[in-house]
């Protein structure tokens, strides 16, 4: 069930190709109900998909997978038409039953990146009924800091600097990623067996032994974490605050911000950043089906693609999206993937409930610490 590992060939298999569009779909009309990811839906992208198509988007914001899950078990997925959620997250959405599988011969699958659009026909072939899922928007977690106020020792950051004496009290990370960033440092300086982190997805006895491990290490220096985030504008604002320095984030919220000219740096750290692609996929319930489908038809543009991504600083998975989304994105991605980064991507593991469940017990001894 474990998402294929992203190659330097999949990944920038967009320079590469100019696939054919079709713009059937530009005569719907009504609307369209979201529930994304705060940061994913930028205003241009918006205002030229309803221009095209006369569908207007209400968007619900989500911060994290938790959100998306929890609205969907409230409500069946019914006031929904596309969900959000991420690549890892198969194995706890087929036990509810409420995605419907997408009609493949309605969608541009040559505009998309194989390996990513893989992810679905695998991981998310519920019943062997067809893809449930659709990759929209790919990612990393890594380090982003003040450029004004820190650079790294060696030619890339670690996790590790998040929890330094150095920086203690100028530091933020969530806290769930934390700890596995500080499992992969430990892994890297012999104090965590390799492999550990990984490991502990497989089965709980694992998981318990290495995340007791992980979480005392991170207990001993709670008090050094400023503040703990759980959405892209809770990073941003300590990003540009006097008190953040360095911190564990997404690519994209730092991205943006050095995009308008912030004194940020994103990085992936020496132990790899933590890779994810965040998808689409459609509710039973959904009452706007048409609509959906013009909304996907829309997104797997690629000159649409690379105008969301030249905002928002995420990457697409739209083949040929890079060569919209402007010189500036173009400078960011090489300078956030340096040398051998894009090799030593850690995809996040697809995650059992079980799993979800005794991380929580976890994240909150470390929380409330």
């Amino acid at each position: 069930m474990q998402a294929p590992r992203p190659t330097r060939r999949h990944v920038l298999a967009g320079a590469l190709a100019a696939p054919l569009f079709s713009n059937s779909v530009r005569a719907s009309s009504g609307e369209l109900n979201i529930l994304m990811w705060s940061d994913y839906l930028p205003a241009a992208f918006k205002e030229r998909f309803t221009a095209e198509t006369g569908i207007t988007i209400n968007h619900t914001p989500v911060g994290s997978n938790e959100e998306i899950l929890a609205a969907i078990e409230a409500t069946g997925g019914t006031g929904f038409d596309l969900v959000s959620p991420t690549n890892q997250r198969a194995l706890q959405w087929e036990p509810l039953g409420v995605l419907q599988p997408f009609d493949m011969a309605r969608v541009l699958t040559d505009t998309v990146n194989p390996a990513m659009l893989k992810i679905g026909s695998d991981s998310w072939n519920f019943n062997a009924a067809g893809t449930h899922w659709l990759p929209h928007i790919w990612g990393t977690e890594g380090i982003a800091y003040r450029t004004d106020r820190w650079q790294p020792e060696g030619i890339a950051p670690s996790y590790g600097d998040v929890w330094s004496e150095a920086l203690a009290g100028a530091t933020m990370g969530r806290a769930q990623s934390m700890l596995v960033g500080a499992g992969l440092f430990l892994e890297a300086w012999d104090e965590l067996e390799p492999g550990s982190v990984w490991a502990a997805y497989e089965n709980e006895d694992t998981m318990r032994r290495v995340w007791t491990q992980i979480t005392d290490w991170a207990v001993d220096r709670r008090s050094r974490i400023n503040r703990l985030w759980n959405d892209a504008e809770t990073q941003s604002a300590a990003l540009l605050s006097d008190e953040i320095s360095l911190g564990q984030t997404w690519d994209g919220p730092a991205l943006a911000l050095k995009s308008q000219g912030a004194p940020v740096h994103y990085q992936a750290p020496v132990e790899g950043a933590m890779a994810w692609v965040d998808g689409l996929a459609m509710p039973k319930a959904a009452a706007h089906v048409e609509e959906a489908y013009a909304f996907i038809e829309f997104a797997y543009d690629p000159e649409n693609a690379g105008l969301a991504t030249q905002s928002h600083g995420y990457n697409s998975p739209v083949l040929g999206a890079d060569r919209f989304a402007g010189e500036t994105y173009a400078k960011n991605f090489a300078e956030a993937y340096p040398a051998d980064s894009l090799s030593k991507l850690n995809p996040w593991p697809a995650e059992a409930p079980w799993y979800a469940a005794l991380r929580a017990e976890f994240v909150a001894k470390f929380k409330n610490a």
